[in-house]
C-alpha cells in the first residue's frame, strides 16, 4: 500500500524548507506536558529531516482556540519537544507573516523550527485557498506525519498537498503499512474485536467490518444492544434499545457475508456502577432484573480467546467491559494479554487503536507487544469505517 504513497524515500530534503505537519496536541497541566507519547512518535521524522540537512519547519494545532490565545500556544510544547529530540527547537510567534518568514530566513540546514498554532487562524480549518497559498510560500516541500488529523481537510493537513510536493513522514508511513496489513491486504482469517459503550457511534464501522473480516467479536455496552435485539433480558444494563433493528440488520449483513458474530454467552453482573461493587457471573438466561452487565463472563472470555487463536490478523477497537472500573476490566485485560502473547510468538498480526483501547492495552501492560497501536482516535475509526481520509488521499503517488 505504501508503494502507492510518496514517502521520505522519494525525496532529497537537503537544503530544502520542509513544512512538516506533526501532531503536537499533547495533554498539558499548568503549562507542562504530562504525556510526551505523541512527541516521541514524531521525533524520528523530525530527526531524519534535520540529519539529512533539511530545514524542519513544524506545523501543528493545539486545542480548539477561537483565534490567538496564549493558553493554546505551542511554545511550551516546542520546549518539551527539544528535550525529546535532544536538539534545539526555535519558535516563531505566528505560522504565517513576518514572524514566520524571519524565523525561516534565519534557519540553517539541519535546523528545527516550530511555528505557532495553525488554528490561531480560522482559515486553517476552512481549508481557505488564500491561507494555503500563504503557508505554501514558506516551504519547498510538504511532509504530513499527522495521521491523527488525516481525516480533516484543513490547510496544514490536506490543502498544502495541492500546492507543494507532498510526502508521508515515517509515523504516517508506519500507520499506513500497519493498517494495510490489518484490513486492506491481511493474512486471513481476520478477526475484529469491537467494544465500547454505544452502537450508535459505530454503525458505519460494524457495517464495513462484516464485509471484510471472518469473525467479529462485539463487547462492552454495544453487546447489550445486540443481546436485547435478540430478546434476551439484560436487566438494567446500558443499551440503546431503540437500535434493536439496526443490530439485527448488522447481524443479517454479517450472515450474508459469511462473517461470524461472536456475542457474550455469559456476563459479569453487579447492582451498582462502581469500582469493586459486589459482582458475579450469570448465564444470559438468568440476568437479574435489577442487575447491570459490566463485563463479559468467564465463558465469553474463553470464546474470545478461541476466536483469537483461530485468527492470523486481529483488529481491535474498544473495551469488552467497563474497563475503567476494577474488577470489570478483567475481560478486556485477559483478552489483550492473550492477543499479545500470540503476537509475540509470531502467530498473529495485531493492530489496535482508539483512545479507550490504548488506555486498556496500557492497563494490561501489553501495548508494546501488539504489532501496531494507533494513537489516532477519529482518523483510525474513519479508516476502519472504510472512509477515504483527505490527508492520506492527497499523498497518493500520481
Amino acid at each position: 500500500m505504501t508503494k502507492s504513497f510518496r514517502t521520505l524515500d522519494d525525496v532529497d530534503v537537503r537544503g530544502k524548507r520542509v513544512l512538516l505537519r506533526v501532531d503536537l496536541n499533547v495533554p498539558m497541566e499548568q503549562g507542562r506536558v504530562t504525556d510526551a507519547t505523541r512527541l516521541e512518535r514524531v521525533a524520528p521524522t523530525i530527526t531524519e529531516i534535520a540529519d539529512k540537512g533539511g530545514k524542519a519547519i513544524l506545523l501543528a494545532h493545539f486545542g480548539r482556540p477561537k483565534g490567538p490565545d496564549p493558553k493554546n500556544s505551542l511554545r511550551p510544547v516546542a520546549a518539551e519537544l527539544a528535550k525529546v529530540l535532544g536538539k534545539p527547537v526555535a519558535f516563531a510567534d505566528d505560522c504565517v507573516g513576518e514572524p514566520a518568514q524571519q524565523a525561516i530566513a534565519a534557519m540553517k540546514d539541519g535546523d528545527i523550527l516550530c511555528l505557532e498554532n495553525t488554528r490561531f487562524h480560522k482559515e486553517e480549518e476552512k481549508n481557505d485557498p488564500e491561507f494555503v497559498a500563504e503557508l505554501a510560500k514558506l516551504g519547498d516541500i510538504w511532509v504530513n506525519d499527522a495521521f491523527s488529523a488525516a481525516h480533516r481537510a484543513h490547510v496544514s493537513t490536506e490543502g498544502l498537498g495541492h500546492k507543494l510536493p507532498g510526502y508521508a513522514g515515517r509515523t504516517m508511513q508506519a500507520e499506513l503499512e500497519a493498517l494495510n496489513k490489518a484490513l486492506e491486504a491481511p493474512t486471513k482469517p481476520v478477526i475484529a474485536v469491537i467494544g465500547g459503550a454505544k452502537v450508535s457511534t459505530k454503525i458505519d464501522l460494524l457495517e464495513n467490518l462484516v464485509s471484510k473480516v471472518d469473525a467479529l467479536v462485539i463487547g462492552g455496552g454495544m453487546a447489550n444492544t445486540f443481546l436485547h435485539a435478540q430478546g434476551i433480558n439484560i436487566g438494567k444494563s446500558l443499551a440503546e434499545k431503540d437500535l434493536a433493528a439496526t443490530a439485527l440488520r448488522i447481524m443479517e449483513k454479517a450472515e450474508a457475508a459469511n462473517c461470524a458474530i461472536i456475542l457474550p454467552v455469559d456476563a459479569t453482573v453487579a447492582f451498582h456502577f462502581a469500582a469493586n461493587a459486589p459482582s458475579q457471573a450469570y448465564g444470559l438466561d438468568a440476568i437479574p432484573a435489577e442487575g447491570m452487565i459490566l463485563d463479559v463472563g468467564p465463558q465469553s472470555v474463553e470464546r474470545v480467546h478461541s476466536a483469537i487463536d483461530d485468527a492470523a490478523t486481529l483488529v481491535w477497537n474498544g473495551p469488552l467491559g467497563a474497563f475503567e472500573l476494577t474488577p470489570f476490566d478483567h475481560g478486556t485485560v485477559v483478552a489483550a494479554k492473550h492477543a499479545a502473547a500470540r503476537t509475540k510468538t509470531g502467530k498473529l498480526v495485531s493492530v489496535a487503536g482508539g483512545g479507550d483501547t490504548v488506555a486498556a492495552l496500557n492497563q494490561a501492560g501489553v501495548a508494546g507487544d501488539f504489532t501496531y497501536v494507533s494513537t489516532a482516535g477519529g482518523a483510525f475509526l474513519e479508516w476502519m469505517e472504510g472512509k477515504p481520509l483527505p490527508g492520506v488521499e492527497v499523498l497518493r503517488a500520481k
